[in-house]
């Protein structure tokens, strides 16, 4: 049996009002990426193929990891939500929200770009084709593969193994963790989810304000 296995980047830049401010690692987030990279170690993990995505927290995280030389994949990319974000608000007049404004904003962003009333950088097709592509092309039986990437990447990938609506994809989405797992078994009868969400290196008691979701 092959394995995929997906980890968010840790925690960017939370503060930022556009892509290019967001796209790089806190101090946290470099911590929670050093910590799950210990952890892997500890539990014995190795990989065939190590990926990342072409931005700076991808590779950053990768780094901390301590997988200082991975295999640069665009495909795992993440959606460009500011730009959408934009779009949303020139189209229907919703701003950006607050943090505690996210639940609702996400499923009025991915309806309106599925429904292709709005356009960042690519279509939801797009993103959708690019992401599929990826686990296409890591699903190989016997085959241990990492991919460092997003929180919409990651989604998308659940979004095709479980066949998900596009409300169900927005509700998915929400939860993820930073620096968190996400496992993909590659078996005879295909793929399968094995994981969800795991953040195993932050669960001691002392780690828990390292749980965090932007």
């Amino acid at each position: 049996m092959g394995t995929i296995t997906f980890v968010r980047h840790g925690q960017a830049n939370s503060a930022a009002k556009n892509e290019a401010d967001y796209d790089a690692l806190s101090d946290l987030g470099k911590q929670q990426a050093t910590w799950l990279g210990h952890w892997m170690r500890e539990q014995g993990e190795s990989y065939d193929l190590v990926l990342s995505g072409s931005l700076n927290r991808h590779q950053q995280t990768s780094a901390s990891m301590g997988w200082d030389d991975p295999r640069i994949d665009p495909r795992l990319n993440e959606m460009d939500y500011f730009n959408l974000g934009k779009a949303l608000e020139d189209h229907r007049g919703i701003p950006m929200p607050d943090p505690d404004g996210f639940a609702t904003h996400v499923h009025q962003v991915m309806e309106a770009w599925q429904n292709a009333e709005i356009m960042g950088n690519e279509t939801f097709a797009s993103f959708e084709t690019r992401v599929s592509g990826v686990l296409q092309e890591a699903t190989q039986p016997g085959r241990h593969v990492l991919c460092v990437t997003s929180g919409g990447v990651i989604g998308m990938i659940l979004r095709h193994l479980l066949d998900l609506d596009i409300q169900a994809f927005g509700r998915i989405l929400l939860p993820i963790y930073n620096s968190s797992i996400h496992r993909v078994h590659v078996t005879p009868h295909g793929t399968l989810l094995a994981g969800y969400n795991a953040t195993p290196h932050l669960d001691l008691p002392d780690r828990a304000f390292a749980r965090t979701h932007y």
